[in-house]
Order: C-alpha cells, then structure tokens, then sequence
C-alpha cells in the first residue's frame, strides 16, 4: 500500500486534498461526509456536529448543512468535475443512552446527510450510518476507498 500523508479530521472540520491523502476520523453521533471525484482522484471529507445551522451567530462547518456545501465548494475549486462525484457517508450513531427524541442528534445528522446529497444530486456509492457504536475512518483520497472500523463501547 502506498505511503501518503495522513491528516486527522478534527470535528468542525473540512479537508480536501487535491493529491493523495489519507484522511482520518473518529464519529459517535457526528457524520463525516467523504466526496470524491473518481476521474480527477480529488477526494476530501467533513465532520460536523449537528444537523443544522439556524441563521445565528457564525455559520460553521459544525453544522451539516453548512459543512456539506463548504466541502462540495472546496472540492470543486480544487479542480473536482461536479458530475464526477460521489459520496460516501459514515457515523450518526447514538452512542449516549437517552430517552429524549429531541437528542437524537446522530439520527438526525445521518438524515440530513442522505437529504442534501440526495437534493444535489450527489449519488451515495457507500454508507454505515445510526446505531449503537462509533466508527473510526480512513479515506483515501486517491482510490475512494474507505476503511471503517466500530469502536466498542467501554462500559467502565
């Protein structure tokens, strides 16, 4: 396997890689959005926190909505082609117990993942979305690939 550098995508991040990358993340009730253009092999990745932005304070890639957009504006002034890409798409477990449904913040973040890239017409080519367990991510930004593991909860 070859050598490339590695970055690890904090959350509230974005990173697009115009030559081969590694990019790397671990979610819980977080989704990471990767793109990647297949015949330009231009690849990058979000992590946001919450599903959506509502219009006040700073518009940050913390929030959905605003990150999937940044990163398809990223990728596409990195010389990405718009009718080349696909999406893969990880996280939104929910890894902290809870009976309130207005918590349920990995479910509705996995939701607006499937939502905007349905809306910009970005087709879903892999995805390990909701349930129980966080996932640590490796994205390779040449090949597309992507290698996922869950991370067992520590019951301590």
């Amino acid at each position: 396997m070859e050598e490339y550098p590695v970055h690890f995508l904090y959350p509230a991040a974005i990173f697009v890689a115009p030559k081969p990358y590694f990019i790397k993340t671990i979610l819980g009730s977080c989704v990471a959005v990767c793109l990647w253009d297949a015949k330009n092999r231009i690849g990058g990745m979000n992590h946001y926190m919450l599903p959506l932005w509502n219009g006040q304070g700073l518009a940050s890639p913390k929030y959905g909505n605003i990150a999937i957009a940044k990163l398809l504006e990223k990728l596409i002034s990195s010389g990405a082609q718009r009718e080349h890409i696909v999406a893969k798409v990880f996280g939104g477990g929910e890894v902290i117990e809870t009976e309130q449904s207005n918590f349920f913040i990995g479910e509705r973040n996995a939701q607006l993942a499937t939502e905007v890239l349905r809306t910009e017409k970005i087709p879903i080519r892999g995805e390990s979305l909701r349930g129980k367990l966080g996932r640590k991510i490796i994205f390779n930004t040449f090949t597309g690939e992507v290698k996922m593991r869950y991370i067992k909860k520590n019951n301590t």
